[in-house]
């Protein structure tokens, strides 16, 4: 089971991490999801990627001030960069996180 002390963990180890908070009972996210992972990883393949169902630990959504779903953190070396909820498409999250990615990896 996923704990916050693990999340951070992860944020802390990697240089570059999504976290995807959804719910059992969100229809976007569960549409939203795959199309999302499956292009981040195609295109940036170091990113580890978190799914933290907020139903079953609602300390970690808390914690990252998260209270809408679909909501997407993007982290690179530990701080946020990006946040989107609700409405969002793959193509906007990947066009926003494709640059700093890629100054991240070539240095």
């Amino acid at each position: 089971m996923q704990t916050l002390e693990l999340i951070n963990q992860t944020l802390n180890t990697n240089d570059a991490v999504m976290l995807y908070f959804s719910a059992p009972t969100c229809n976007v996210c569960h549409a939203l999801k795959p199309k999302l992972t499956e292009a981040v990883m195609d295109n940036f393949p170091s990113f580890i990627i978190e799914s933290i169902d907020i139903s079953e630990t609602p300390e970690i959504a808390s914690h990252f001030s998260v209270f809408t779903i679909p909501t997407v953190l993007i982290f690179f070396q530990g701080r946020e960069f990006l946040r989107k909820s609700r409405h969002m498409s793959v193509g906007e999250v990947t066009d926003a996180i494709r640059r700093p990615y890629t100054l991240m990896v070539e240095s």
